[in-house]
């Protein structure tokens, strides 16, 4: 048996997206700037795709971009924010726990003159609110906060954060990372007080190599690539239009009975946890502490459906991988864009989880195409696997 349980680092397209993809690539395959009937075309696709993601989020389809992936929309949003907003100031706020695709953005702007402060989190990784409201002065510009963390699927509560910190100062400009969490929630950003949020094809079924940017219309921002002045000026460059259909596609039949997809992960999530814990030696990291010792759906919700942190004392977690890869079932370290690097896991660090233990940590991430049948055999091998490995390692 195969099982793919790496879903945050990327998913398998559906049929549908398979679908609009090779008709764009292979029949519709204008250029969407032409004036031409191919170029009409082609462009239809990009305004389908702006439609059917803007009704998800239930916002004007002139207020998104399409970027190249997660990554480039979390650097639009950050870098063209502080260049747009300098003159008001030169202060970011983010947390402890941000995918590097938002920290490393900000160690450049700290280089040309910013100031970011980092909040921390609890050990379940929930920031600590009062500790960001603190941090607010009149400098003040963006604060970026993702909704759920792509290690350990902790849950930021947007809403109230958005309420309060515009409280404080009003014309701050809420960015949010909303990658792990587009398709596993219903995110209405004007109802929440999200200025920019960030989602990647990617995770939800969709291509490889797309993402999208959500910016109110009341907000500004500065490109940072230049060219033909593509997508109003803010992003340049010819669009990549199948996978731009791909993206929409996938959108849109994401949020199809997203209810009962979601409860579906949730129900395959707890089941997995209370076996998981019976092991010895085994810690599920990022859960509300009582959670940890009676996990309940009530508490499980309280963390992403989709994201399941756990460490395995005694063994190196690049050996597990291995082990279960062997066994045919593929899960992640750690976030894929940071597992080829051997610096210590900042969430993990951040929730204090100590040294040996971060080793030893793996993370196993379902999709609605995640079944019953695949989690029991997981923990099957899993249970035939860890006395063996414990005792070469003790040799």
């Amino acid at each position: 048996m195969n099982v793919y349980l790496d879903n945050s680092a990327t998913t398998k397209i559906t049929d549908g997206v398979r679908d609009i993809m090779l008709k764009a690539l292979c029949e519709d395959y204008g250029n969407p700037s032409s004036m031409h009937i191919m170029g009409v075309n082609a462009e239809r696709y990009i305004k389908n795709a702006a439609k059917q993601i803007a009704d998800s989020l239930k916002v004007d389809p002139k207020e998104i971009i399409f970027t190249s992936g997660g990554t480039e929309a979390n650097n639009l949003a950050l870098i063209g924010a502080a260049m747009a907003y300098q003159r008001w100031g030169r202060h970011i706020i983010t947390t402890r726990i941000e995918h590097p695709s938002v920290h490393q953005p900000l160690l450049f702007l700290e280089e040309n003159g910013y100031k970011t402060d980092f909040v921390p989190v609890d050990n379940s990784g929930k920031i600590l609110k009062d500790k960001l409201y603190n941090l607010i002065n009149d400098e003040t510009i963006i604060v970026s906060v993702m909704y759920v963390n792509n290690e350990i699927g902790a849950v930021q509560d947007i809403e109230e954060i958005s309420e309060q910190i515009k409280a404080i100062k009003k014309d701050i400009i809420l960015h949010v990372d909303c990658i792990q969490a587009y398709g596993k929630y219903r995110i209405y950003p004007k109802r929440m007080g999200i200025d920019i949020l960030s989602i990647s094809g990617h995770k939800i079924h969709g291509p490889k190599g797309i993402g999208a940017l959500y910016v109110n219309d009341g907000v500004r921002l500065k490109p940072i690539v230049f060219g033909g002045g593509h997508q109003r000026g803010l992003r340049s460059g010819t669009e990549n239009v199948p996978a731009i259909a791909g993206l929409g596609q996938a959108a849109e039949e994401l949020h199809q009975n997203l209810e009962q997809k979601v409860h579906k992960m949730y129900e395959l999530k707890l089941n997995f946890i209370k076996e998981i814990i019976k092991l010895d030696g085994v810690t599920v990291n990022g859960l509300p502490e009582e959670c940890a010792k009676e996990p309940s759906m009530e508490l499980i919700k309280q963390t992403a459906p989709h994201i399941i942190s756990v460490s395995f004392k005694g063994v190196r977690g690049e050996v597990l991988l291995h082990a279960l890869e062997e066994r045919g079932v593929y899960v992640s370290s750690g976030s894929a864009c940071s597992s080829h690097n051997t610096h210590q896991s900042p969430t993990l660090t951040a929730i204090g989880i100590p040294k040996d233990l971060m080793e030893s940590t793996l993370r196993i991430s379902l999709s609605e195409m995640t079944t019953q049948e695949e989690l029991d055999y997981t923990i099957n091998q899993i249970k035939d696997i860890l006395p063996y490995l414990r005792r070469y390692i003790r040799k």
